[in-house]
C-alpha cells in the first residue's frame, strides 16, 4: 500500500510560480509511474503530467508544455510538479497519482492507470 500526500498549493498571482510535491508514504514508489492531475467541481479529473519510475521519461498535456515540468527524488520517495507561468486557468484541485510500472510516461495519461490518490492541493491563481 503506498499512501499520497500533495502539498505546495495555494494563491499565487498571474505569470507567477508554484512547485508542488507529492510525498510517499508506506511502500517506496521508486518502480512507480506518477502522473499530475487536475479537477474542477462538476468535471472528471484531467492529466497534466507524468513521469517515469526512473524519472528518464516525462510527458506533458499541450497546455502546459514549457511552462510545467515534472521531476522526481525517489531517494526521498517525492514527485514535484513546477508550475511557471500560471494562468487563471490553472486554478483546480491538483492531485498526484501512483501506478507501479516500467512504461514510458506517455502510457500514464488515463486516470485509470492508477492505483494510488493523494487527497489533492488548491491552486489558485488570481488575475
Amino acid at each position: 500500500q503506498v499512501q499520497l500526500g500533495e502539498s505546495g498549493g495555494g494563491l499565487v498571482q498571474a505569470g507567477g510560480s508554484l512547485r508542488l510535491s507529492c510525498a510517499a508514504s508506506g511502500r517506496t514508489f521508486g518502480y512507480a509511474a506518477v502522473g499530475w492531475f487536475r479537477q474542477a467541481p462538476g468535471k472528471e479529473r484531467a492529466f497534466v503530467a507524468a513521469i517515469s519510475w526512473t524519472g528518464s521519461s516525462t510527458y506533458y498535456t499541450d497546455s502546459v508544455k514549457g511552462r510545467f515540468t515534472i521531476y522526481r527524488d525517489n531517494a526521498k520517495n517525492t514527485v514535484y510538479l513546477q508550475m511557471g507561468s500560471l494562468s487563471p486557468e490553472d486554478t483546480d484541485v491538483y492531485y498526484c497519482a501512483a501506478k507501479r510500472g516500467y512504461g514510458d510516461a506517455s502510457y500514464y495519461q488515463s486516470s485509470r492507470s492508477y492505483d494510488y490518490w493523494g487527497q489533492g492541493t488548491q491552486v489558485t491563481v488570481s488575475s
